[in-house]
């Protein structure tokens, strides 16, 4: 009796996407139309077809040190050779320890106590429950608020949608966290249309931190976590003074500052971490994304020492200290390919490559866009950049579908957010490649501008979102 392998994806027919049910995707529309990646290289996909894309989202803002880098891929292949899985409870390996002590290396002032996750989400679930926690294990468990943002992503666990601001990621799941606020965002602001860099205005939003501690009382608040950057939904930089001023109020209050870094961390902004950059200092910082260049899923939550010996000094000895962890926390093989991205960010400098020439080159190409009538606000910092689209009056997201399906027809890949056409490409990109996916994107943006200029609103100037 003879036995059939499966067949193969170029074998499976009309059928085979029906199986994977797709994250955070229309399912029905993409299978209908698929668009498949089959490979990548540097900054580059290679489509199923055989097209070449420019990768301007470097994945999911993750893949900061270019595609398919040789040395992770063989610090990958030998360490999965000696040692391919340890249990993270109550045993060690090598690796996790080696790779704990590079990222204290790098982490700003005192934080040096590294949470191993598998993701984003898990590093941001982590940092809610380190500290609830801490406020526990200093005598003051009536700490048990948390306080997010409007318009911020920070997950989706039940933990970091319920801090997170963005309704359609919560209205589907009733039973989220009590006991949290929310912060309003920081944009839209006419004064600060066109900004480049840090906007000038908007300091004072961080005041209404105050307005909840004058409702619930900040002996109940236990931390408050924001993104230095509001990367999911269109790239809103905290204005100037803004952290600062949390900072402050917070240190007042004595409520931890917890600073979501999933994105703005390695080198994103030109600088190790955002915090760094916009010198505040937070509690508590999450990693994850290009903590391994996404070559496997991983995540971290870094904390101050005093934090870390609080809670271990809360418990008897010999005790568990913190009732937490996942069964890949510290992966050797997710350790591996975060040390050698460490290594390549070191030798090529690319903490600090999105700053200076490179990301006034990039910012000039941002706004030479301005001209297009289409476009009612463009925001750059580092490598990140958004690019605002009047929307279609009866159909809002509209544009910013056929801006993102036009690009990949000619190019470029790139990600909307409703009518915000974002892009944020590998730290590794050379001038020459920023020009060659500005090209695209100006031609797809005159497009739809002459298709639809007989009805282009006038423009507002206001609040964008």
């Amino acid at each position: 009796m003879s036995h059939q392998s499966p067949p193969s994806y170029e074998q499976a027919g009309k059928n085979q996407h029906d199986a994977y049910w797709m994250p955070f995707t229309p399912n029905r529309a993409f299978k209908a139309d698929p668009r498949m990646l089959v490979s990548a290289k540097g900054i580059y996909y290679t489509t199923s077809d055989g097209r070449k894309l420019i990768d301007g989202t470097a994945g999911h803002a993750s893949v900061n040190a270019g595609h398919c880098r040789p040395e992770i891929i063989t610090a990958i292949h030998e360490q999965v050779k000696t040692l391919d899985y340890a249990p993270a409870f109550r045993w060690g390996h090598p690796r996790a320890f080696e790779f704990a002590n590079r990222l204290a290396d790098i982490a700003p002032d005192n934080l040096n106590r590294v949470f191993f996750t598998n993701s984003g989400s898990e590093a941001i679930d982590t940092a809610l429950k380190v500290a609830l926690a801490y406020q526990q294990a200093r005598g003051q468990a009536q700490r048990n608020r948390l306080v997010g943002r409007a318009l911020a992503y920070h997950g989706v666990s039940f933990g970091a949608i319920s801090v997170s601001g963005l309704g359609d990621n919560r209205k589907q799941f009733s039973a989220l966290l009590p006991h949290v606020d929310h912060l309003p965002h920081t944009h839209g602001l006419a004064e600060n249309l066109f900004s480049h860099g840090q906007p000038q205005h908007g300091s004072h939003f961080a005041d209404a931190l105050e307005d909840i501690i004058h409702i619930h009382g900040a002996e109940t608040i236990a931390a408050v976590i924001v993104e230095p950057v509001t990367v999911a939904t269109g790239i809103f930089i905290a204005p100037e003074g803004y952290l600062q001023r949390l900072r402050e109020i917070c240190n007042r209050h004595d409520i931890l500052l917890i600073f979501d870094e999933v994105i703005t961390g390695f080198g994103r902004i030109g600088a190790r971490w955002a915090c760094e950059r916009f010198n505040v200092i937070p509690d508590i910082i999450t990693s994850a994304k290009a903590l391994t260049n996404s070559t496997l899923p991983m995540g971290a939550t870094i904390v101050r020492e005093e934090i870390y010996e609080t809670i271990n000094n809360s418990a008897q000895q010999h005790a568990i200290e913190f009732f937490h962890g996942y069964t890949t926390s510290g992966h050797p093989l997710a350790c591996a390919a975060g040390i050698a991205n460490l290594d390549i960010f070191a030798q090529e400098k690319l903490f600090t490559r999105a700053s200076g020439e490179m990301e006034k080159y990039f910012e000039d190409k941002v706004h030479g866009l301005r001209d297009i009538e289409l476009i009612r606000d463009l925001r750059n910092i580092g490598f990140l950049a958004a690019f605002d689209l009047t929307p279609q009056p009866d159909q809002v997201g509209k544009h910013g579908q056929y801006v993102v399906a036009e690009c990949f027809k000619r190019g470029l890949l790139l990600r909307a957010a409703g009518d915000i056409a974002v892009l944020s490409p590998p730290l590794t990109i050379t001038k020459a490649q920023i020009d060659d996916m500005f090209a695209i994107l100006r031609e797809v943006l005159q497009t739809l501008q002459m298709s639809i200029q007989p009805t282009l609103p006038n423009q507002e100037v206001g609040c964008l979102v």
